[in-house]
């Protein structure tokens, strides 16, 4: 069977064979909003949980829109006029306006990139300002969450009357679900907020993972996080596979984005009889794979489909490379990745980026992985603990004679924006 693969910005076609096909997991079909820029004005008029925007932007000086940045593939173009016209309707001009790109420890976005992500008239005509992790003297200290996270939220933000965060709620391979309180912790957050939040004590609980919300730790340390920076009114989108809005979810932060990830639930949830033995997959195309950093969620999106011991083939673009400098130095220097799940429980070890080698570090406990990509070399890819591939059918082969001829393989076109899961464990 001839199945098309998330893959960089135009997929790739492999060939399974049908008699071992098992399941081809996707997305739950859903209407796309036939208006959506309709919704989201009556989202905005009409939110969950608060007041409606224009309501709460009346008497404010200035107000600060939290967007997320060039990994995400939020429809800012659709998000921001709708919201804009809100505030110009509540008294605020466009010099009292900033809008704060959410890098997280990322790089910045700018010029073609910023053009690509807003369109070139929105970002000549608005105030743009990327926040910067690394730059603590940009931050405001504002406490410890409960479990000890320093809170150190970007003094843009801080320093707005009026706080508004956009974004995309999808299955997340840490926080259960992103969108919502993710725009603050990690999108806005200092480095030192992100460095703890992100340690293992907290990402290593089983509930630490996609499609879970409830007991979290990832999650509600982000709430607390957020609530501590304060958020007046939250835009969020869900997407379908073809990447058109299938719901709008605006207002209060905790009671908007929780009817969100319900309907991403609905939405993103696949069910699997059995584990399989080998799970071929994507990181969801551009611009989740352009890089092996971002690309690891999609081993570890899949990791519920395959069975203890089985095979993980990824197929991901990464246009980009590696990573960021540190990830990239760590991903080619760590000597054992199973060395690296110890040293990163040490005090005086820490780098930036560790967390996503450390969650290919659980993936590699439990499967094997292997890897397909034409955007690094294979002497690259032969140190990133993944087996290089020249291509998914030679991976399916291989593990066809690694499992037997009637192993069973399961198919995630769109990687993690797919949640599996087995019957009996639901």
């Amino acid at each position: 069977m001839r199945i098309r693969l998330d893959y960089h910005r135009d997929g790739l076609e492999v060939e399974v064979p049908d008699a071992n096909l098992m399941a081809v997991l996707s997305m739950n079909p859903a209407e796309p909003l036939e208006n959506p820029v309709q919704e989201i004005v009556g989202t905005l008029r009409n939110p969950t949980g608060c007041a409606p925007l224009q309501e709460i932007a009346a008497g404010k000086k200035t107000a600060c829109i939290v967007i997320s940045d060039i990994t995400r593939p939020v429809p800012n173009k659709l998000l921001l006029p709708p919201i804009l016209a809100e505030l110009k309707e509540a008294g605020l001009g466009t010099h009292d306006i900033v809008i704060l790109i959410g890098t997280g420890l990322h790089r910045p976005n700018e010029g073609a990139e910023l053009a690509e992500m807003v369109g070139r008239r929105m970002m000549e005509g608005y105030r743009f300002v990327n926040h910067v992790a690394r730059d603590m003297a940009g931050q405001q200290y504002l406490g410890e969450t409960p479990r000890g996270v320093p809170v150190h939220i970007d003094k843009t933000y801080m320093e707005a009357d009026l706080k508004i965060v956009t974004g995309l709620i999808e299955p997340h391979l840490m926080a259960g679900y992103s969108g919502g309180r993710k725009g603050i912790l990690p999108g806005i957050a200092g480095l030192e907020s992100i460095r703890v939040w992100h340690s293992p004590k907290i990402l290593e609980s089983p509930k630490a993972t996609q499609g879970i919300i409830e007991g979290n730790p990832v999650h509600e340390e982000a709430v607390a996080a957020a609530k501590m920076a304060g958020v007046d009114f939250i835009v969020n989108t869900v997407l379908n596979e073809k990447r058109r809005m299938l719901g709008i979810f605006s207002g209060d932060l905790d009671a908007a984005f929780a009817e969100g990830a319900k309907f991403c639930e609905g939405i993103a949830k696949a069910e699997l009889p059995e584990p399989a033995d080998v799970v071929v997959t994507s990181s969801a195309g551009y611009p989740l794979d352009t890089t092996y950093y971002q690309a690891c969620k999609g081993l570890v999106g899949a990791m519920p489909a395959v069975k203890q011991g089985g095979t993980i083939i990824l197929a991901a673009g990464m246009a980009q490379g590696i990573g960021g400098e540190e990830f990239s130095r760590l991903a080619l220097e760590a000597e054992s990745l199973e060395q690296f799940m110890q040293d990163i429980w040490r005090d005086d070890f820490f780098v930036i980026d560790q967390w996503q080698l450390e969650e290919t570090g659980i993936v590699a406990r439990h499967a094997e992985m292997w890897l397909y990509t034409d955007g690094l070399p294979k002497e690259t890819q032969a140190k990133l603990f993944m087996k290089p591939l020249d291509s998914v059918e030679q991976g399916i082969e291989l593990a066809l004679q690694k499992h037997g001829p009637d192993a069973k393989i399961a198919v995630i076109p769109k990687g993690p924006y797919v949640i599996p899961f087995v019957k009996q464990e639901a």
